[in-house]
């Protein structure tokens, strides 16, 4: 997949003719375009593959945007050490920006079906007690994570059920199971 993102650029690149040794400034509109195509393959991502085809667009157009503001030699960008990490890392902060710790927004990072697969949650829950767990989720890290930064730190380093961001789902879904057996 990451390879793909350096192969399809630089194939239209070469197709369209259009590799520029010049060193000018600013993308055209094909290698935008090529970008933005080649950003499909982050479909896959928890909080992209709920999006509505307009909404992906939009957020592969924001992309695309920083990426051409922060490199603007497109040939210079594709070319370098590193490009799919550099991809991927403003792909990740700009889902977490758009989430903002947001409890309507946290079901797009760790959609409801996902915390089921993975045992967080019971399968079954009414949208009152997804609400509950969501809104209780978003405050403690709200409460946890005073900048973006922190928080974006945290998503990128989420790689085990010992991270503090797994604690604070186990610590939510226990209070909410607490709930549940309280009203039975």
């Amino acid at each position: 997949m990451k390879r793909l993102l350096l192969i399809l650029p630089l194939a239209a690149l070469l197709a369209a003719g259009s590799v520029n040794c010049s060193g000018r400034q600013g993308w055209d509109d094909d290698e935008r375009r090529t970008l933005r195509e080649a950003l499909r393959d982050y479909r896959r991502m928890v909080y992209l593959e709920n999006l509505a085809e307009a909404e992906f667009a939009l957020f592969a157009d924001d992309v695309a945007r920083r990426l051409e503001t922060d490199y603007p030699i497109y040939t210079a960008f594709i070319t370098m050490p590193g490009v799919e990490d550099t991809v991927e890392t403003v792909v990740v902060a700009a889902i977490v920006e758009e989430l903002n710790a947001d409890a309507r927004n946290m079901r797009h990072l760790y959609p409801y079906p996902a915390l089921v697969a993975q045992g967080i949650l019971p399968a079954g829950l009414d949208h009152r007690q997804q609400k509950a767990f969501y809104q209780c989720f978003a405050s403690k890290v709200n409460n946890a994570y005073r900048t973006m930064d922190q928080f974006f730190a945290a998503v990128l380093a989420d790689t085990t059920d010992r991270s503090q961001l797994a604690r604070m789902e186990a610590q939510c879904a226990s209070d909410l199971f607490a709930g549940i057996e309280e009203t039975d």
